[in-house]
């Protein structure tokens, strides 16, 4: 599988697409952004009398009134259809994760050709199929980035989704999602913590992530423990998809450990900057550990 991030061309406009879309649907909308403090009570009943004399949706007569922009309809329609998305300075969640602020962008509609992919190559080929390493032969190749934006897309499809941060050397989705890290896989990993480390993304429903947790001494060793994959197996029977964040190939390996504990890996490369020889190590690697190779995913971002 060959996905590259930021190739796909997205043109659809949600509500555009809502041809047979009701009024009582844009009824629900208005209340909505009443509700949001984007339109005022006096402002909805003026939008819809004019909808109303020229037989226009809620949403253009808005527009064409000047009191709405297309984004605040995007808004509107993502929260009647619980398609959960942040408008920038909304939320602490880093702006790197794309899917979050940018749903209807180019990008993003590429990460939800290649969650289309996901799906039928591996997720929905056996019930046991829950979890998902993504790997990276060198550091920078953009692991992080894929994880976290994945994990979004997948929460938004309604799946529940739970992101690992299985790199105990550089974590960054705490960072990412804005989150506490004291508490975290290595915590659970040792025996010193359970699943209450796992923590919801308030701001996208179906999302939750595992942080990695305060700074271990020996990451190698707890992640190569049992105890890492009777965790997977537990955690398979509360999500329907588990995405695993690794450390780069190159210098440890842990992504081999976690990978085979997942069962199967993605591996990305970064366009113009990846070794090749280093990713035929790492592809030789997770063979051996018998681990099953999804695909490839370049990534230009």
């Amino acid at each position: 599988m060959n996905s590259t991030i930021s190739s796909v061309a997205f043109a659809a406009d949600p509500e555009r697409n809502e041809r047979g879309a009701s009024r009582q649907q844009d009824d629900s909308i208005g209340a909505i952004l009443v509700s949001s403090g984007r339109l005022s009570t006096v402002d909805a009943d003026k939008v819809m009398r004019f909808s109303l004399e020229r037989k226009l949706r809620f949403g253009d007569a808005a527009i064409e009134l000047g009191l709405l922009t297309p984004a605040d309809i995007d808004l509107a329609l993502s929260r009647q259809y619980e398609y959960a998305y942040l408008l920038p300075g909304q939320s602490a969640i880093s702006d790197e994760v794309i899917a979050a602020y940018e749903p209807f962008t180019a990008r993003v509609e590429a990460l939800r050709a290649l969650r289309h992919q996901l799906m039928w190559r591996w997720f929905d080929t056996g019930p046991e199929r829950r979890a998902l390493a993504i790997t990276g032969a060198e550091a920078g190749d953009g692991r992080s980035f894929l994880a976290a934006n994945l994990a979004v897309v997948f929460s938004q499809q309604h799946q529940r989704t739970l992101l690992i941060d299985a790199d105990l050397r550089a974590p960054r989705q705490h960072a990412l999602f804005a989150l506490d890290s004291r508490t975290g896989l290595a915590a659970i990993l040792a025996g010193r913590s359970g699943t209450e480390a796992i923590q919801r993304v308030p701001a996208l429903s179906g999302l939750s992530v595992l942080t990695a947790g305060a700074a271990a001494p020996n990451p190698s060793e707890l992640l190569g423990l049992p105890a890492f994959g009777r965790l997977l197996r537990d955690l398979a029977a509360d999500y329907d998809v588990i995405l695993i964040d690794t450390p780069a190939g190159d210098a440890y390996s842990d992504a081999q450990l976690v990978a085979s504990r997942a069962g199967a890996a993605v591996i990305v490369a970064h366009q113009d900057a990846s070794q090749l020889k280093k990713m035929r190590e790492l592809v030789g690697l997770l063979t051996d550990a018998r681990v099953h190779l999804v695909g490839t995913v370049l990534n230009e971002y």
